[in-house]
């Protein structure tokens, strides 16, 4: 099966698991239902999946796919910060808008206790060479400071993002995740730039 067909099924997979999950709840999902929204077969979901709860692990490619959705709306020319703030705040907002809290929390535990693939982790991810390009960018035009490399501006920028997620996790949502962050991002990132 030809690579692009192979990750095509997969993100049909991911997707409609996870709108599923936010719709009817994770535990009122079946696989039966996840086969049938995303049109494949369960040949297919078994491929890539050992059962559902494989699934929760998949949630940062939801994230990916988001990221790869906004790139194409954003100028050339915008300044790479704004380029950052603008994407903390769509990711955001998608997750408040289609990821429950239980299931993020979800997320956090399976890679806190997980032998196998971390996803957050993973720096081969379509979402740390979204912000590993930025910064390299911002660098070029003397926008972000060269005093660190991308590399580390790159994990700093994500830890960030996970440390809001789970503060926003573990206060059972008491607050907006992206009023919150369009308050605090912008501070975190003025030490980005450079001086």
């Amino acid at each position: 099966m030809p690579q692009k067909k192979t990750k095509t099924i997969k993100k049909k997979i991911v997707s409609a698991a996870w709108k599923l999950f936010y719709e009817q709840g994770y535990d009122n999902t079946t696989v039966d239902d996840i086969v049938e929204l995303s049109e494949t077969s369960k040949g297919s979901f078994y491929h890539y999946f050992e059962g559902k709860d494989a699934l929760l692990g998949s949630l940062p490619f939801l994230f990916d796919e988001k990221y790869e959705e906004l790139m194409p709306t954003m100028a050339a020319d915008t300044d790479s910060v704004e380029k950052l703030l603008y994407l903390n705040r769509e990711l955001f907002g998608m997750i408040e808008d289609t990821v429950s809290l239980e299931l993020l929390a979800r997320l956090f535990s399976t890679q806190l206790v997980t032998r196998g693939e971390r996803y957050l982790m993973d720096y081969s991810r379509v979402y740390y060479r979204v912000l590993r390009t930025i910064i390299q960018e911002g660098q070029n035009r003397g926008q972000i400071r060269t005093d660190m490399s991308v590399a580390e501006l790159s994990k700093l920028y994500a830890l960030c993002e996970w440390g809001i997620m789970y503060d926003w996790c573990i206060s059972g949502g008491s607050y907006s995740l992206k009023n919150y962050a369009m308050r605090v991002m912008p501070m975190f990132l003025a030490s980005f730039r450079e001086k």
